[in-house]
């Protein structure tokens, strides 16, 4: 236990975290997943994101921001505020692309602008079909689920150098476990749903035991959002914690993500709010605080019970879409 202290703390004094491919992630990155989306609101963001100090962007093929992000970034570079080599962009598969992972990678950097990415994630273990009724797909929208040809499509892209790392995203211990049973680059990272009222203990003890890196999102609770809660930010413990502390709501939570080992993506298009979630690598939470929010009530906030059906989709539970970890 204290050697993975020191290492998590060593760590958040580079501000990132060593990944088994053999490049660093950041520890905090601004999330790009915004509904409605404005363009000009993302593109100043990422302005300010930059001058604060984040080297970490966070985007989607199904967001509908890649290409908002690549002007704000193409933009930095040009006018010398951050070379490319200083910042790490993800991006992510989408479900109705899994027959050609490489042409949708190629597709995902021509509206970034960019050569490469810095890590390309699975976005969800499962397969629509293209044109599939969203956020609640048809029965007609399922198609068979094929993860291991899907892999070998994502293996592909960082052969052709087309991003440095790869991995997945929502996939539980059995999902990762499943995985690495046939893979010849083992994923570098899951990014999941986590915050203090989802702690995922189970899967980031696994995710250590295998060298995965766990990045967070919602590490907010999906605050302000039409699909997630402001339980995390109303939730009278770390309200309490963060008063005594003098800081932020917001920046409790973060600072508990980092204090767990895991990269943190909050998503604000505020100005002040991004600099506050900044403010995180200069203080620690005691272990009385811990203490405390160990023993929150667990509730998921980002459950997808539109994949859920008898007929088409691979699961029929929600259990079996978590393998019971929920």
């Amino acid at each position: 236990m204290l050697l993975f202290y020191f290492v998590v703390n060593m760590e958040m004094q580079d501000r990132v975290s060593q990944l088994n491919s053999g490049f660093k992630i950041p520890l905090i990155g601004l999330g790009t997943a915004a509904l409605p989306q404005n363009e000009d609101d993302l593109k100043e963001a990422v302005a300010t994101a930059l001058k604060v100090g984040y080297r970490h962007f966070d985007t989607a093929s199904i967001y509908g921001t890649e290409a908002a992000l690549g002007e704000a970034l193409s933009g930095a570079f040009q006018s010398g505020v951050v070379m490319r080599g200083e910042v790490f962009v993800t991006s992510k598969l989408f479900a109705s692309d899994h027959e050609n992972p490489v042409s949708a990678l190629k597709t995902s950097l021509k509206k970034l602008q960019l050569e490469y990415l810095d890590l390309y994630l699975i976005h969800w273990p499962i397969h629509l079909r293209k044109g599939a009724s969203l956020p609640i797909p048809k029965e007609e929208d399922f198609l068979p689920l094929d993860i291991k040809s899907v892999w070998k499509g994502l293996e592909q892209c960082v052969e052709l150098g087309l991003t440095k790392s790869i991995g997945v995203s929502n996939f539980s211990c059995k999902k990762i476990e499943d995985l690495l049973t046939y893979a010849n680059i083992p994923p570098a990272v899951n990014q999941v749903e986590m915050h203090p009222l989802w702690q995922q203990k189970k899967l980031r003890d696994y995710s250590s035991k295998v060298n995965i890196h766990v990045s967070a999102y919602s590490p907010l609770g999906s605050f302000g959002t039409n699909y997630g809660s402001n339980a995390a930010m109303e939730n009278a413990v770390i309200q309490e914690i963060a008063k005594r502390r003098g800081k932020t709501v917001a920046q409790v939570l973060l600072r508990w993500g980092l204090e767990q080992g895991v990269s943190v993506l909050p998503k604000s298009y505020n100005k002040g709010r991004i600099a506050d979630n900044y403010q995180i690598f200069d203080w620690s939470l005691t272990r009385n605080d811990h203490e405390k929010i160990s023993e929150l009530e667990q509730k998921k906030i980002v459950r997808r019970d539109g994949l859920i059906n008898s007929t088409t989709s691979p699961y029929k539970t929600i259990e079996d879409l978590w393998d019971g970890e929920i």
